[in-house]
């Protein structure tokens, strides 16, 4: 099967500099680390420049899928799971289950807000609430048409006594797929390849890249977009081309095979909402998650394996 691509995007860093300014804080340095992440949001609170110093939308994705791609360390087994259905999930590590306690500790101190599961969690910084945010590149033309505040758009931050971090990031978004029917005539889908054809001109993926801050899916976009000076005017904008393209995608930063992801995300948001609620340690939250996701890659596999 193959797809037409679409709103590809990354997760990237947004800051609000106005809150910067009013913390104290360079306005035109963002973090880099997630040591000064912590710092620049606990800042933010004790001088009360915003409501909420940090936060993030696509937890998973965002905090999990990401993260384990920037700081080269598997998301799974299989080169998660590239090489076989046979794969399991590797996210109760070490370096996973301190990223988790890390959150749960700025939760705690107060510099973190959790702002729920997928996006719901895009509204905080665009409105002011949050003076940072983890989110796709794609929220990028929310942030133009709603903020009353200067920001900015970064790289996402990592440990830095990591080896090798940070490495590239990896895509999102969705495609488009056709569809066969009985019922179809070869006119239906030369009018599919016809509108395939138009999304894919230059001059259109350019000006929903503009618009929305999705990714081009075309290099002659790319360069319609640069000829054109867009980023020179636009600083920041192409930071979600660039982390993807930072570093040679490793095993571990090349993406992701999993079978039924999306109710593997929904029980690391389970796990996770209970460790933030206190009843649950950081670690019991990612065993739980490994066991209980284990279970959904094996029901997969069953399906998905021809004996």
């Amino acid at each position: 099967m193959i797809s037409m691509p679409f709103n590809s995007s990354t997760t990237v860093m947004f800051w609000n500099k106005d809150a910067f300014r009013r913390a104290g804080l360079n306005p035109d340095s963002p973090p880099k680390t997630w040591a000064e992440t912590r710092a620049a949001a606990q800042k933010i609170r004790q001088a009360n420049a915003a409501p909420c110093g940090f936060t993030f939308a696509w937890p998973t994705w965002t905090q999990v899928e990401n993260f384990s791609a920037i700081h080269d360390v598997p998301l799974a087994t299989k080169g998660n799971g590239f090489e076989g259905f046979d794969t399991e999930l590797t996210i109760n590590s070490d370096l996973h289950v301190r990223h988790l306690q890390f959150l749960m500790d700025m939760l705690k101190e107060g510099s973190f807000k959790y702002g729920g599961r997928d996006a719901a969690g895009d509204a905080l910084f665009p409105s002011g609430e949050c003076g940072i945010i983890h989110g796709s590149s794609g929220l990028r033309g929310r942030i133009v048409r709603e903020a009353k505040f200067q920001w900015g758009t970064a790289y996402l931050p990592y440990y830095e006594d990591v080896k090798g971090a940070p490495k590239n990031s990896i895509i999102g978004g969705a495609s488009f797929w056709v569809m066969t029917s009985p019922r179809r005539t070869k006119e239906d889908y030369k009018a599919v390849a016809e509108f395939f054809r138009y999304l894919s001109r230059p001059e259109v993926v350019a000006k929903w890249h503009i618009e929305t801050g999705f990714l081009p899916i075309t290099f002659p976009a790319i360069q319609q977009v640069q000829s054109m000076g867009y980023y020179d005017q636009n600083p920041g904008a192409d930071i979600p081309y660039k982390q993807l393209t930072r570093t040679l995608p490793t095993r571990n930063s090349k993406g992701l095979r999993l079978g039924n992801m999306p109710e593997i995300r929904t029980v690391i948001y389970e796990e996770w909402e209970k460790a933030f609620q206190g009843q649950q340690t950081a670690k019991q939250a990612m065993d739980a998650a490994v066991k209980r996701g284990n279970d959904i890659l094996r029901r997969f596999e069953k399906t998905a394996v021809v004996p």
